[in-house]
């Protein structure tokens, strides 16, 4: 069953604090999403921790990672 975790995450660009709802299903995966604020592309990289738990890590499109 999908489950969809609700994160607070920093925008690499304008600093803002935005809620973004991650989907379980999307553990080691990566994908942009257009910030809600100044609407440049978030990298987005999805991790699962040793408990289970989501790890969201973002970054701006020419950080390198």
């Amino acid at each position: 069953m999908e489950e969809l975790n609700e994160q607070t995450i920093g925008c690499p660009y304008c600093g803002e604090l935005i809620d973004v709802l991650i989907d379980s299903t999307d553990v080691d995966q990566q994908y942009i999403e257009d910030c809600q604020v100044c609407c440049r592309p978030i990298v987005f990289k999805i991790y699962e921790d040793m408990d289970g738990g989501i790890i969201v890590n973002v970054f701006s499109e020419n950080e390198a990672y």
